[in-house]
């Protein structure tokens, strides 16, 4: 079961939509069920999906296989994505996924390899005919976090609107922001719950667990061990867990300039594949997938390499996550 609620944090006051962009963009999203959006096929599949769409860990761009992180869960068919890694938008069109459809954001703390694509993701959607609302949640700033995407892109935004005919994109994005672990979203068709992990220096990082009417689903963030996160996720069906091999870190740090600060992070901020292994022991978890993968462009690193410190101490299920594996 999730934990206990508890009243999510205040919204800031930098940006707060309007009532009337409160209104319009609530009606749009009537207008969008009674006439039905449009999807891409295998979207309108029922029960609850997990689509990984980028497993690599950290800000770089690189031209491997793994791309910047992001998850999708697909309840019923509506889109929901777990972080905002640079590409996901056109991660969710190589998955199938229409852009307008998009409904929830979840952003797990504010490190840009998390929230770099935030506003392109929305914004992508918006040109591709979103015309409904999309609600976003996460730590404290979010309200400064779309405000800040709405000034930069301003001109272009009220261009298109008057050149385009298209209906105003601030209308329709709306952010929340909470301050502390409980319960973030209740619907009639899941309820989202969120606990504190521990990702030094930032204070305000979280982990996410999805309750459905058929799944339960936890996504870490990023974190080092953390006994809430192995609460929160306490019998859930899946978990999607960072995971760090120690190992590899001396090929990735002999790429970069600030080499030993990165690894003092690193080592302090993530998640060593041994503890993954403890915490999903601990959870009781059905399935453990590991994602956030660092280093995370190294092909020479074995998937019995990354499962070998895990399976030390937690005999379930294990999957090395893949960019668009669903699970």
């Amino acid at each position: 079961m999730p934990p206990q609620p508890r009243a999510p944090g205040k919204r800031l006051s930098a940006w707060t939509p309007s009532r009337r962009q409160f209104l319009l963009g609530a009606g749009g999203l009537a207008l969008a069920a009674g006439t039905g959006a449009r999807r891409f096929s295998g979207q309108d599949r029922a029960g609850t999906r997990l689509i990984l769409l980028g497993t690599k860990g950290g800000p770089r761009v690189t031209t491997g296989s793994r791309s910047n992180p992001s998850t999708l869960l697909l309840v019923g068919g509506t889109p929901l994505v777990v972080d905002c890694g640079y590409g996901t938008a056109g991660r969710l069109v190589a998955a199938g996924v229409a852009l307008e459809t998009l409904r929830y954001i979840f952003i797990t703390h504010h490190h840009s390899d998390h929230s770099l694509d935030y506003g392109p993701l929305v914004y992508s959607g918006w040109v591709a005919g979103l015309a409904s609302r999309v609600d976003a949640y996460g730590p404290s700033g979010m309200e400064e976090l779309t405000g800040g995407f709405f000034e930069y892109m301003r001109s272009d935004i009220e261009t298109r609107i008057a050149d385009e005919g298209r209906p105003d994109l601030r209308q329709f994005l709306m952010p929340h922001s909470f301050g502390e672990s409980g319960v973030v979203l209740e619907t009639p068709f899941m309820t989202v719950s969120a606990a504190r992990v521990l990702h030094p220096p930032i204070e305000q990082a979280y982990a996410y667990r999805f309750d459905t009417g058929d799944r339960s689903i936890v996504i870490s963030g990023d974190t080092t061990y953390a006994p809430a996160l192995a609460e929160l996720a306490r019998g859930a069906d899946v978990l999607v867990h960072e995971a760090m091999y120690v190992p590899g870190l001396d090929g990735l740090l002999a790429r970069v300039p600030n080499a030993e600060t990165l690894r003092e992070h690193l080592l302090a901020s993530h998640t060593v594949t041994e503890d993954v292994g403890r915490i999903a022991a601990e959870a009781g978890v059905g399935t453990l997938v590991l994602s956030h993968l660092v280093p995370g462009d190294d092909p020479s690193i074995t998937d019995d390499q990354w499962t070998e410190g895990v399976r030390a101490h937690f005999d379930g299920e294990i999957i090395v996550g893949r960019d668009l594996m669903e699970i």
